[in-house]
């Protein structure tokens, strides 16, 4: 039976509302694996019987979904493959945590709707920060932010691309978003708390950000893989300090459609899935939009007295900050 829930919990903290033992987030991440990569063979083939009934031949399919030329039908292959871990994170989380999907979410047992609805308008403004700053840099190297130069034709393959990125993006960002920054987060802050470390929110932060840019890829190069790293310890560090997963969700969504629409807009899909030949001159664009949104994110997060623990024995919210009087 679960324990009985302790104050003041944050979110790294909040497998320990469950049963207890260090077992368990020891046998779920692999267990999380699996289902995973299990789930990604299911959709392939699904995928694949898709585009053969659609007219394609069995050689046809295998080559769109094969990668090596990026297609709208693997980018949503991609995308469906991360959105479908979002319910293997909620499986897990429930066999092995005792958790409903809210408590992989939030400190509050829910998804806090208005609160991401501000945090997308926050990533606008990060966002529009990062243009002005791509613009005056140098130039920042392959799959970075670039609106010069001719625009691509409107054509038949852009149109399914534009409907790929518009429908399954947002579920692909919040499944890593679930993985990484929801049950890894939880099951290494768990790990580190047991072994009695003071720096098990660090620990949150820092592991599953680590994680996140290798599972990018080990081809990639330095800087890239940089840019990757810094954005997974943004959104690690949002999850602690706003008590959630909406704000780094949102970040995420936002990013990834600014970095589909310029390539399909004005570059090349294979390029901005995965880039090469970064350049140092794209960290300090990268810093700006994810330290800017940091900022603005707590900023706001303390004006609307955002709760980043669970509530008190007593009925009590411990906020991020109380909004100011007057």
């Amino acid at each position: 039976m679960p324990s009985a829930d302790p104050a003041g919990l944050r979110h790294d903290e909040l497998q320990r509302r469950g049963p207890a033992g260090a077992w368990r987030p020891l046998a779920g991440i692999p267990l999380l694996l699996v289902i995973f990569f299990a789930g990604q063979l299911v959709l392939s083939l699904v995928v694949t019987l898709v585009l053969v009934a659609g007219g394609d031949s069995s050689t046809e399919a295998v080559d769109k979904l094969s990668g090596e030329v990026t297609t709208p039908s693997f980018l949503a292959l991609v995308n469906l493959g991360w959105a479908a871990a979002i319910p293997a994170v909620w499986v897990v989380a429930r066999l092995l945590h005792g958790q409903t999907p809210g408590w992989v979410t939030s400190v509050t047992g829910a998804f806090r709707w208005r609160w991401f609805a501000v945090c997308l308008g926050l990533a606008v403004v990060a966002l529009g920060l990062t243009l002005v700053a791509s613009a005056v840099l140098p130039d920042q190297g392959t799959g970075s932010l670039d609106a010069s130069g001719t625009v691509n034709p409107w054509t038949t393959t852009v149109r399914d691309f534009l409907l790929v990125i518009v429908l399954l993006t947002p579920l692909q960002a919040a499944g890593e978003e679930y993985v990484f920054r929801g049950y890894l987060a939880q099951a290494f802050g768990g790990l580190a708390a047991r072994a009695g470390s003071r720096g098990a929110a660090a620990v949150s932060v820092v592991v599953p950000a680590l994680l996140f840019a290798l599972a990018h890829g080990l081809g990639q190069d330095v800087p890239t893989f940089f840019d990757r790293f810094a954005f997974g310890l943004v959104a690690g560090a949002l999850v602690v300090l706003t008590g959630g997963l909406e704000a780094g969700i949102a970040m995420h969504v936002l990013n990834n459609f600014l970095a589909f629409g310029l390539a399909l807009a004005f570059g090349d899909m294979t390029d901005a899935l995965n880039p090469t030949g970064g350049s140092w001159w794209s960290i300090p664009v990268t810093l700006v939009q994810s330290v800017g949104y940091l900022l603005l994110a707590v900023w706001a997060a303390r004006r609307t007295g955002v709760q980043n623990r669970t509530r008190t024995p007593d009925g009590g919210a411990i906020l991020v900050a109380e909004r100011p009087d007057g």
